[in-house]
């Protein structure tokens, strides 16, 4: 069996003993039911150095999830964490009624990674807070709530975020300020239309008019769209696929919404954001996860025209606190300082390559796809009918984990591997973990 175990394992000597089990029972008598967790044996990951995590036994695990792509630069960074710790000494809370330097300087970063159009910052804690300000400033602006989404997207928990998600399991609700018409996706795999690419002639973008002519009343507020699908699976659209959809919104006036809480600050590798990589230009970028190395942050970068839609007064008690504003500068630093985003570009396509060997090998994946470190592995039951299979996407989960390695999942039908590990991991680090997949593959298939 492969282990990725650089050290013995070794409890926290700091902490409890593991506990695992009485967390588990504590999670289930205090926290909502619908609050999911991974594994058939849950753990708790208690401790990270750079790109390993530890459970409460002390077990080492190689991190290929990152916290769904928060954890951008690796775990316990002591550039970033020393720049927490000094803003902790000095202060940690004031207000946006005050000036808050390092808020103002991580918005004049942000603007310079942008279009010079993206010219106004607005910071939340999330990214479902950050595309309720994105939906706020483009139906204030268009005087409509109508708005178009994507199939198998997802946007975030709040009440108007999740009608604007295109996935059953995440809709607790269809309750919603805004009207929502959904647009096929660009889901090669899964074409709604049953064509291939690229002899389909981008019928999913030319959907986007279809939809704009017939059931909206010709003045949506806005189109929004993940570069990347992440909740969704990983779903990547082909390379033409935005620009397409851009000129028809243009021929509309229809602002477009670029969700890239999960794709931003260099994980795709060839650009700061997702939106770069396809051509285009949005109208407003929603930004969170990443950008602060796993201290909640989020926000939106938009026009000017769009930011002043906003005639009332507005904050967000913590959003651009100086904690973790602070802690985003030194991220930002230490992404550009160690070149990860060519590091995404370099180790990402090495990853992709021998997870398409793996798919020579198990008749189970179906599909591999993404971009940088962003991949997604489907998995089927039979390659033919394309059938799902969420129960082996379980247990290739376990089985990994057992053997040191943890990757997450997703997709409408919670088949898809989800693999976005911080962007510090190494050609090496991606050789253990094929190794650890190619064995829980064949686990699974077997089981």
């Amino acid at each position: 069996m492969t282990d990725v175990l650089k050290r013995p394992a070794s409890p926290d000597p700091t902490g409890p003993a593991d506990d695992s089990d009485d967390l588990l029972r504590r999670h289930r008598e205090s926290l909502f039911p619908s609050v999911p967790l991974y594994f058939s044996k849950p753990i708790e990951l208690r401790r990270g150095e750079r790109q390993y995590v530890y459970d409460g036994a002390g077990r080492q695990y190689l991190d290929f999830f990152g916290g769904i792509a928060t954890v951008s630069s690796g775990h316990a960074i002591p550039e970033i964490n020393n720049a927490i710790k000094e803003q902790l000494d000095r202060i940690t809370h004031t207000s946006t009624l005050f000036l808050i330097r390092s808020q103002i300087e991580l918005a004049e970063r942000i603007k310079s990674m942008v279009p010079q159009k993206l010219s106004k910052v607005f910071f939340t804690n999330s990214g479902t807070e950050a595309n309720e300000a994105a939906f706020l400033v483009t139906t204030l602006h268009r005087g409509s709530n109508e708005l178009i989404a994507l199939r198998h997207s997802y946007h975030g928990r709040s009440f108007a975020t999740i009608n604007a998600s295109g996935q059953r399991p995440w809709r607790s609700s269809t309750l919603s300020p805004l009207q929502v018409h959904y647009v096929g996706n660009p889901y090669c795999y899964r074409c709604p239309w049953e064509k291939t690419y690229p002899s389909c002639d981008l019928l999913c973008a030319r959907d986007v008019e279809a939809v704009i002519q017939t059931t909206t009343s010709g003045n949506p507020a806005a189109f929004i769209a993940e570069p990347i699908q992440g909740v969704g699976g990983f779903v990547t659209p082909p390379p033409e696929y935005f620009k397409r959809v851009k000129e028809i919104l243009d021929r509309w006036g229809v602002p477009f919404i670029c969700d890239e809480v999960q794709s931003g600050w260099g994980r795709l590798g060839v650009a700061d954001f997702g939106f770069q990589a396809f051509g285009v230009e949005p109208d407003v970028v929603v930004f969170a996860k990443g950008l602060a190395n796993g201290i909640p942050i989020g926000g939106i970068v938009a026009t000017d025209e769009l930011a002043s839609s906003i005639r009332s007064l507005t904050l967000s008690t913590f959003g651009g606190n100086p904690i973790a504003t602070t802690a985003a500068l030194a991220n930002l630093n230490y992404i550009v300082t160690n070149n990860l985003r060519e590091n995404a570009r370099v180790v990402g396509a090495y990853l992709k390559e021998h997870l398409q060997e793996l798919a020579e090998r198990h008749q189970m994946i179906g599909d591999v796809r993404g971009m940088g470190l962003m991949i997604g592995v489907e998995l089927v039951h039979d390659r033919a009918t394309k059938e799902p299979a969420p129960d082996l996407a379980s247990r290739v989960l376990d089985e990994a984990k057992e053997r040191g390695l943890i990757v997450g999942k997703g997709g409408l039908y919670a088949n898809t591997l989800r693999i976005c590990p911080p962007l510090i991991v190494t050609k090496s680090d991606v050789d253990a973990a094929v190794r650890i997949l190619d064995e829980a593959f064949a686990a699974a298939g077997n089981s």
